[in-house]
């Protein structure tokens, strides 16, 4: 099993939920120009978690980061009884678009977030293993961009990027990326789950070292806002 236990250090100083509720969740991307891929939303035991800052990525974590897909880690949550909401969006999630989605929980639980950005070698949006609250109400949380650490960020669009071993974007959504780059870099000194430099791209569509365009493509952090309304 590729979920590692999970270090109770940085997280929200909230009760995971203890009864049974009904949790609603909203998840908002926040970004100009990226889209998310297919999002998996799940509970779980706080004793699991979906990937570890400063650890290397498993194999389904960079399959999703990679290439999008959600299925291995989809795997997983179920072989833990996991309640999940996999792809709320039926799809890519564009920039300001938000999605939503509902789950009965009951007992304690805690919540995380996946999805792949594009365009990007290896980025992420990611929540880890965040305690859902006891008390009825609303809750906002931020979410980061994370880089896995398993390709380097060429930013180079590549048929079959995405595939394991395969270096290069799987794809630029939106029609505004270009091609031609010489490539950004072909090294990462930092192999493991980090938080994500953002895209440099550049502004030339059908040369310089990017596919990227940096008019569009560049984004800070936070990526995503999360809404979690729990109700009994």
């Amino acid at each position: 099993m590729n979920l590692k236990p999970l270090l109770l250090t940085g997280l929200i100083a909230s009760t995971p939920i203890a009864h049974a509720a009904t949790v609603d969740f909203t998840l908002t991307n926040l970004t100009q120009g990226i889209y998310f891929t297919p999002l998996l939303i799940t509970a779980h035991d706080a004793q699991y978690q979906l990937f570890n800052v400063g650890q290397a990525a498993s194999d389904e974590l960079a399959a999703m980061a990679e290439g999008g897909s959600i299925d291995g880690l989809v795997t997983i949550a179920d072989s833990i009884s996991a309640i999940s909401v996999a792809n709320p969006a039926g799809g890519l999630l564009p920039p300001a678009q938000s999605t939503s989605g509902q789950m009965s929980l009951d007992g304690d639980y805690v919540l995380s977030v996946t999805a792949m950005v594009l365009p990007s070698n290896d980025g992420f949006v990611g929540l880890n293993s965040w305690p859902i609250p006891s008390e009825p109400g609303s809750y906002t949380v931020y979410l980061n961009a994370y880089d896995a650490g398993t390709e380097a960020n060429n930013e180079l669009l590549v048929d079959g990027g995405g595939a394991p071993g395969v270096l290069g974007m799987p794809a630029i959504p939106g029609g505004l990326g270009g091609s031609g780059g010489s490539g950004v870099t072909n090294d990462e000194a930092t192999q493991v789950v980090h938080i994500h430099r953002g895209n440099l791209g550049d502004s030339d569509n059908s040369a310089g070292s990017s596919d990227i365009n940096s008019r569009v493509h560049r984004w800070l952090n936070p990526v995503a806002m999360l809404t979690v309304t729990v109700s009994e």
